[in-house]
């Protein structure tokens, strides 16, 4: 049997559903995901074992015409990854139409190719359950008509449509080789920034559209704590959260720090499935103001 290794990576405007496929394919969270725009903020790398090939998703940032120093980083690093894959996923989702945003990223990937620098891109309709049949063929032939694609396909990462398909055609356009992972790892994301991330996520739910832009999450150290009787070992991880205005640090904590207790205990079921150990999660909230369009703090804070 021939074996086909590679990578392949997931395009498209903030909140089309990237993270959610790549979960899906993995088969496991990897990458964190919100109802909440640009929720994502590194490349995840998701594994996908099977007994013909080895694919390796890489999750990146929605692209989109940047308003910030981060954005235009985030920008950055997404054209950069382009160029280092074997296939893109360019996903579009199917509730809702074909829009500036999804037109500006295609410009992006014919630029690329006309520099001699394009990969196959796979056109991915996304949240395909989300809507009848006769909007999803029109939404369809709309996406047909906003480029050249090697494939398209309509998948729902929730209710597992057409998944197992997305990821034959991808593997199709990867070239033969040996595995790059050993078999059963599923990310090579650092548990650091997979414990940032959860917290990241739980600290999105439910709050005002302006905030995920603007909310950065570090963490200080994750040390086991000192026994001191028979149970069983607990880590203690020390988190700061960062915002850029007081208004923002008040919408964390919540009244009395009702919402910081329950983003706190929210994330640290996620981290204690993680590293597989109970866990003592200490949050702070501080306030680096304008921390996006900062130099100085954008690299503090791993940008």
């Amino acid at each position: 049997m021939t074996f086909h290794s590679g990578f392949a990576c997931f395009v498209g405007r903030p909140n089309a559903g990237k993270s959610t496929l790549t979960n899906a394919l993995v088969g496991q969270k990897v990458a964190i995901t919100s109802g909440r725009p640009q929720t994502t903020r590194h490349t995840v790398r998701g594994i996908v074992h099977r007994d013909d090939a080895q694919l390796v998703l890489v999750d990146t940032p929605g692209l989109h015409r940047p308003r910030t120093l981060l954005g235009e980083r985030l920008n950055a690093l997404v054209k950069d990854t382009l160029t280092e894959v074997d296939v893109v996923g360019f996903c579009l989702p199917a509730d809702q139409k074909v829009g500036p945003g999804d037109r500006f990223i295609a410009e992006q990937l014919d630029q690329l190719a006309r520099d001699g620098r394009g990969t196959p891109v796979v056109a991915v309709v996304t949240k395909s359950d989300l809507v009848p049949k006769g909007r999803l063929a029109e939404h369809l032939l709309a996406v047909q008509r906003l480029g050249e694609w090697a494939d398209i396909v309509p998948v729902s990462a929730v209710g597992g449509y057409q998944v197992d398909t997305l990821a034959d055609v991808l593997i199709s356009h990867l070239p033969e080789g040996p595995a790059l992972y050993p078999d059963g790892e599923l990310t090579d994301e650092p548990e650091i920034v997979m414990v940032a991330e959860l917290v990241r996520e739980a600290a999105l739910e439910g709050v005002h559209d302006e905030l995920p832009h603007s909310l950065a999450v570090v963490v200080d150290e994750i040390v086991p704590r000192d026994q001191t009787g028979d149970g069983p070992p607990m880590l203690d991880v020390r988190v700061h959260l960062f915002v850029e205005r007081d208004s923002q640090k008040a919408i964390i904590i919540g009244k009395g720090g009702a919402r910081l207790r329950d983003v706190g205990s929210q994330a640290r079921r996620g981290i204690e499935a993680l590293l597989g150990s109970r866990v003592y999660l200490d949050l702070h909230v501080k306030v680096a103001k304008d921390w996006q369009r900062d130099p100085k703090q954008l690299g503090r804070l791993g940008f």
